[in-house]
């Protein structure tokens, strides 16, 4: 009976160490979660400069991901202010996303950019910010609208307050006054 006991122990532990075993060599994978961590809706961001509204972004949904990236697929509204704390531009776009790293942010989807102060509008399927440098710019088709002229070519530069702008291959009709 003795010799039983320890035979029987015997075959309960190498059973386990073969179900124990069996699993190394087929793993399962762990899969990492690359989608939004957080999400949040209507929401109002405002960037400032030593106590003045520089920026206000509107959106209907934000995607907060782990990274510090955001996406915005419901779109953006985005209104700068002037030293007036003026409303002196303003941008919309049907989607955009932020890009922590290069603190910059991609818009995409009926951009429309608005001089208030010029009275001037762009309209582009794409368009980039990027906050550091404080520029847009897009290599797609654009079409800006002053008060006197349609202005069409394919790539555009601009300060982010689209004041002073240069489309890069320009296409159409454009108004030049002589000098006197």
């Amino acid at each position: 009976m003795y010799r039983f006991e320890k035979l029987f122990c015997l075959l309960i532990a190498i059973s386990s160490l073969i179900a124990c075993n069996s699993g190394a060599d087929n793993p399962v994978p762990k899969v990492k979660y690359t989608g939004p961590t957080m999400q949040s809706g209507n929401i109002t961001t405002l960037y400032s400069d030593s106590a003045r509204l520089k920026i206000k972004l509107n959106a209907k949904m934000q995607w907060q991901f782990e990274n510090g990236d955001a996406e915005y697929p419901e779109g953006i509204n985005l209104s700068f202010y002037n030293r007036n704390q003026q409303v002196s531009s303003t941008l919309r776009a049907n989607y955009a996303k932020y890009d922590k790293q290069r603190d910059s942010y991609f818009a995409r989807g009926n951009v429309v950019v608005n001089n208030i102060e010029k009275g001037e509008t762009m309209k582009t399927e794409e368009l980039h910010w990027d906050k550091v440098k404080r520029q847009i710019h897009t290599d797609k088709f654009v079409t800006v609208q002053t008060k006197t002229d349609i202005i069409q070519g394919n790539g555009l530069v601009s300060d982010d307050g689209f004041i002073h702008w240069k489309i890069l291959n320009p296409t159409g009709n454009i108004t030049v006054e002589q000098p006197q």
